[in-house]
């Protein structure tokens, strides 16, 4: 956690930005909490959100976005995947109209710097096709932690939010589409990361069922507006 506010940080004065970070720490055990308040105390936009115990990913960049302040929200993976040094592409679409823009890691896939292994590669190309039948998002890649939103949207979509965990991104861009915001997909540089935690067969058939009931949410009238 350290190196990566020490990157994002340093990134934001370069860049002279009138930005805020916040980290929302998901019930965490290792030193996340301690390391990010030590660095609060030198750095005035960052604030540290704690989540009440375990709740999942979607659970923690809902509670992030809807008490983030600024104009343009941009949520990002802690491992810097999508590194930070290409915020500016998607700040670049929110500018030119857009009101979603969302990292991807297929349209370009030589920006890729290290690849996934091929399992992985075949799980997200099997998702994807069942998001385009299920859902009808026709993104070449939904799951890519790296997406800005304006203020507008953010506030529609994640007030509406209702999935906690792994399959949250699905149900974002099917809001923003169900709203007729324009979501408008950017290549990025991208580099897989040996840390994460997701299970292929647990957490792949959670993300399954999840995408089942964002179509049943939508059917029986659950989404406000």
């Amino acid at each position: 956690m350290g190196a990566t506010l020490e990157r994002v940080l340093a990134y934001l004065r370069e860049q002279n930005w009138d930005a805020e970070v916040i980290v929302v720490n998901d019930g965490s055990r290792d030193r996340t909490v301690e390391v990010v308040r030590a660095y609060a105390e030198k750095n005035p936009g960052l604030r540290l959100l704690e989540n009440p115990g375990n709740r999942g990913k979607g659970y923690s960049v809902r509670n992030g976005m809807l008490e983030a302040r600024g104009e343009v929200l941009l949520f990002s993976d802690a491992d810097l995947s999508s590194p930070i040094e290409e915020a500016p592409k998607l700040l670049r679409a929110i500018r030119g109209g857009a009101d979603v823009a969302i990292g991807s890691r297929w349209l370009n896939s030589e920006l890729q710097t290290e690849r996934q292994p091929w399992y992985r590669q075949l799980f997200g190309r099997l998702f994807n096709l069942a998001l385009r039948i299920v859902l009808g998002l026709k993104f070449s890649d939904t799951q890519c932690g790296f997406k800005a939103f304006t203020r507008a949207a953010a506030t529609q979509i994640f007030s509406q939010q209702k999935i906690e965990r792994w399959g949250f991104d699905p149900e974002l861009l099917f809001l923003a589409k169900k709203s007729g915001f324009k979501v408008v997909e950017i290549p990025v540089a991208w580099a897989h990361s040996e840390g994460s935690r997701i299970s292929y067969f647990r957490d792949g058939v959670q993300m399954l069922v999840e995408m089942l009931k964002v179509r049943w949410y939508a059917l029986t009238g659950k989404y406000a507006g």
